[in-house]
């Protein structure tokens, strides 16, 4: 994992290039999982507009330095325990996949639906969708990973899959792709990417 740098003006050069690549309508949710609360200055410094953290426990320290510098998605795995830290400083959930979180946050959400049906990921099945979309009125859109893979046309099929189910339902908003293949998310459809090493790296 390579480290974020500390050069404002490096991350803003790269993060306009990213914005240029992706294009309007689509945010970039910048993840923050390895970066530290001191390393976000570099972030606010260059303009990055939203973060996405993985742990409320982190979410947190990181807020309380920071405060509005951000708007704060959480992307990780929403425990309903940790729910009301989540309700209280983000804009935006992005993996929603269970009832009893369902039950415990308050604020707009997408749904993490597991396309590729693998064990190890969160997420809710297709046919489980109907179910949690009746039971949380403010859900917005969709969310997906993809299986990690080296070609990033790999993961095509899911961002495409998950753009008609989220048109079956109505819902508009997309969050997919990654560092490794947010280029073709952004064709799919998306209307936020997750990323992180793309600003660490040339």
């Amino acid at each position: 994992m390579s480290s974020p740098p500390s050069d404002a003006a490096e991350i803003r050069e790269r993060y306009a290039r990213l914005q240029d690549e992706v294009g309007v309508g689509v945010t970039i949710v910048v993840a923050t999982k390895y970066v530290d609360a001191e390393g976000l200055g570099a972030l606010a410094e260059a303009g990055v507009a939203v973060v996405g953290e993985n742990r409320a426990q982190d979410l947190e320290a990181k807020h309380a330095r920071w405060g509005d510098a951000f708007g704060w998605h959480f992307i990780g795995h929403l425990q309903s325990r940790k729910a009301p830290v989540v309700n209280r400083i983000c804009e935006l959930c992005h993996s929603l996949s269970s009832e009893s979180a369902a039950q415990k946050l308050t604020i707009p959400a997408l749904v993490e639906v597991n396309l590729s049906g693998e064990p190890t990921k969160s997420g809710v099945a297709p046919e489980e969708l109907p179910r949690l979309l009746d039971l949380y009125p403010d859900v917005r859109g969709l969310m997906t990973m993809p299986p990690l893979a080296d070609d990033p046309e790999a993961s095509r099929p899911y961002f495409r899959r998950l753009r008609e189910l989220a048109e079956q339902h109505g819902l508009r908003e997309l969050s997919m792709g990654t560092s490794q293949d947010y280029r073709v998310a952004a064709e799919e459809g998306a209307t936020y990417v997750r990323v992180g090493s793309a600003l660490w790296r040339g």
